[in-house]
């Protein structure tokens, strides 16, 4: 039994009375230096929902029907309390989202049961740590005081900031605040101006202000910049010693035209046998990023690189992204080599996973290498002239693996995406269609199939590890998706207690090239849980496979990083050697929690950030018509999606030649008197009314309501 199975069993004892943190720390004889563990084993019972904290601060099991979790607030003023454990989230009415704002922890109190497909619902009685003490907005000055309008619409409250508190911002600048009060539901927030970024009109301030806004470190701190001129400029001969030398295997990189951070590279053979031999060889980070370092501990913070409409913000520095971890055409690099050797019909007969040494003979780009496998365009052919038939090979490769793991049953969501084209002030001038083609689908079938090999020689060779983990969707949410494609003559069988990924996948082709296609695709991905890093595999649903990881990005996913330092330790004998598998089953479910929080919040900015350019680039097409698809259909009106993905609001007033009502079962909006019906999925012409760049919204009309 480990300490907080000891500490659980304690509580729950019958003899038990609610004691404080420090009065259970004194009676378990923690010493002081391990007393913030000790605190933060209890914050994990808290969390997990196995205890709850009084008001008085002393510890004790829930009482009935009292849960702890997580608020996700919305913009309309309720919310949902996520409980770790619970199948559904519960329903918070407005009324009873006390002082509570999106992200904190909270205790909450379930009053009403689920039934019929409803959600439990509940009211929070206690916020147990907020999720954010700063928060971005756009300031506003009074006579004698000044108040900031939030930028995140989740933060539904305006913080008024006094008199000397304002740092003597101006109406209209982007500031920083620091809340001082959260209030209560009579009175509003309370902060201090602690930043002026500058006027919301300003070139790049709306985006610094999403950077700030979620808190995504932006500068290297100086332990960081001094460890640099530290990091070598090429590969030190010292250091391949004990590598496999794959310096003279053809090799190539293929990526985007834009990209500086190379950490994947190729290279295949096929064999007299009919079979192929797959090198995928991914950049060895943790050569120059060693455990515990400053640089280290700066990855762990960040999780991830965030990829926003006007700039990247790196995990790692460009010192390390772009040059000596980089694999950059012909230069020498260190890298982890997954080996894998196929039959003809992509059936795994060996593989190996080792350090190495490798040599890039080009970087390609998706472009050329699609003009060679997809177009055979001559002129292209001819200037790669050595490599076309290795491209062709792994284009042959490619088509197996993906038939393969379409019969295991693997989901493939295949949404139109965009790019954004800015000027050099940072305004919107365009929104055009990623090219995603066949180049850019040998790449993800050769990165899928390395993390799956990874993850299963792990997994038997029982390593601590970190698994790219997705669980089983809800079954209520997919018998809604059943019930709704079924309206449209789709259908998805859905077992008593689950659904099998397979019938998900045969869902996906029946729509393809249906005009439900791109928001029955939306839906389904809506009923599905989000994937997540965890120390124990749990399996990947959406990929349909018992083991996953990832491993092929460590330049810019600190899980990737982390899983390399642990193959190197098992490759050298550290892991029992110098005890360093118990040093991993320590740390994993921090790095996992961490990863996961970090990935969730360059979504969001990532997210926050398209939505922003794309109201801006349609303010400057106010009146203009477009055809788009309904998206959404809600009691407040219509959600229209155009061809370039910009999504929009049609206000349900604004439909003046009949009262609509909302059918939620069917998502519809229907005419009272004219019996008119708005679904999902149905072709409407819409003209842009208006587009807030602030609010980060859109709205249409009917073009045909003139």
């Amino acid at each position: 039994m480990d300490r907080k199975e000891m500490l659980y069993a304690f509580i729950k004892e019958e003899e038990y009375r609610p004691m404080k943190g420090k009065e259970i720390a004194a009676l378990f004889c923690v010493p002081k230096k391990e007393r913030a563990k000790f605190h933060a084993l209890l914050d994990e019972l808290v969390k997990e929902g196995k205890i709850v904290i009084d008001g008085s601060g002393r510890y004790q099991l829930p009482k009935e029907n009292v849960n702890a979790g997580t608020f996700m607030a919305t913009s309309k003023g309720f919310g949902f309390v996520r409980v770790e454990g619970q199948p559904d989230d519960i329903f918070i009415p407005e009324s009873g989202c006390s002082n509570a704002y999106d992200g904190d922890e909270v205790m909450v109190q379930i009053y009403k049961d689920s039934k019929n497909g409803k959600r439990k619902e509940g009211q929070i009685i206690r916020i147990l740590k907020r999720a954010n003490t700063t928060v971005v907005g756009t300031f506003m000055r009074n006579k004698h005081y000044g108040f900031v309008v939030v930028d995140r619409e989740k933060f539904t409250s305006d913080v008024y900031i006094p008199k000397g508190k304002t740092k003597e911002a101006e109406t209209g600048e982007k500031v920083v605040v620091e809340i001082t009060d959260f209030g209560s539901e009579e009175k509003s927030p309370e902060g201090v101006v602690t930043e002026i970024l500058g006027h919301a009109d300003d070139p790049g301030i709306d985006i610094l202000s999403i950077v700030r806004g979620y808190g995504i470190p932006e500068e290297f701190p100086e332990e960081v910049l001094r460890e640099l001129p530290h990091i070598p400029e090429k590969v030190d001969s010292t250091d391949i010693a004990g590598r496999m030398d794959l310096r003279d295997r053809m090799t190539v990189t293929i990526d985007g035209e834009d990209a500086k951070d190379l950490d994947d590279a190729i290279t295949l053979h096929k064999e007299e046998n009919g079979g192929y031999e797959l090198g995928v060889h991914i950049a060895d980070v943790s050569h120059y990023v060693k455990e515990g370092s400053p640089l280290d501990k700066e990855a762990l913070n960040r999780g991830t690189s965030v990829y926003l409409a006007d700039r990247v913000i790196p995990m790692l520095p460009r010192k390390l992204s772009n040059g000596i971890c980089s694999l950059n055409q012909g230069m020498d690099r260190l890298t982890l080599s997954c080996i894998i050797h196929y039959d003809a019909k992509g059936h795994i007969k060996d593989y190996r996973i080792g350090e190495s040494v490798i040599c890039v003979d080009r970087r390609m780009s998706y472009t050329d290498v699609n003009a060679i496998v997809t177009d055979h365009d001559e002129k292209t052919m001819a200037e790669y002239e050595a490599f076309v038939p290795m491209f062709e090979q792994m284009k042959e490769l490619a088509v197996i693996l993906r038939a393969e793991r379409k019969k295991q049953g693997s989901i493939d969501f295949d949404f139109p995406e965009c790019k954004l084209i800015l000027d050099d002030e940072g305004h919107p001038i365009d929104i055009v269609p990623y090219d995603r083609n066949f180049a850019t689908k040998i790449i993800e079938e050769f990165m899928l199939a390395a993390n799956k090999v990874v993850a299963e020689d792990s997994f038997w060779k029982e390593l601590p590890f970190l698994y790219r983990t997705h669980e089983y969707p809800d079954l209520e949410k997919i018998r809604e998706l059943a019930a709704l494609a079924h309206s449209f003559s789709h259908i998805l069988k859905v077992g008593q207690q689950e659904v099998h990924p397979r019938e998900i996948q045969k869902l996906m082709e029946s729509i393809e090239g249906t005009e439900e296609e791109t928001f029955l695709s939306r839906l389904t991905l809506r009923a599905m849980k989000r994937a997540k890093y965890e120390p124990e595999n749990e399996g990947h649903f959406g990929l349909a496979t018992k083991y996953y990881c990832h491993f092929t990005s460590p330049i810019r996913r600190y899980p990737d990083l982390q899983i390399h330092r642990i193959i190197h330790d098992r490759l050298r004998g550290r892991l029992v050697r110098e005890g360093r598998t118990e040093h991993y089953k320590e740390i994993l479910d921090e790095v996992a929690r961490q990863s996961s929080v970090c990935e969730r919040r360059a979504d969001e900015a990532e997210r926050e950030s398209d939505k922003l350019k794309k109201a801006e680039y349609m303010s400057y097409h106010l009146g203009e018509e477009y055809e788009g698809i309904i998206s959404g259909v809600t009691g407040w009106g219509l959600y229209v999606e155009l061809p370039n993905t910009v999504e929009g609001l049609i206000h349900i007033n604004t439909l003046r030649d009949d009262y609509y009502v909302f059918d939620q079962d069917a998502y519809e909006l229907r005419g009272d008197m004219t019996g008119k019906i708005f679904r999902l999925g149905q072709k409407v012409r819409v003209r842009v009314a208006d587009a807030d760049k602030m609010l980060k919204t859109v709205d249409f009309v009917l073009a045909e309501e003139d």
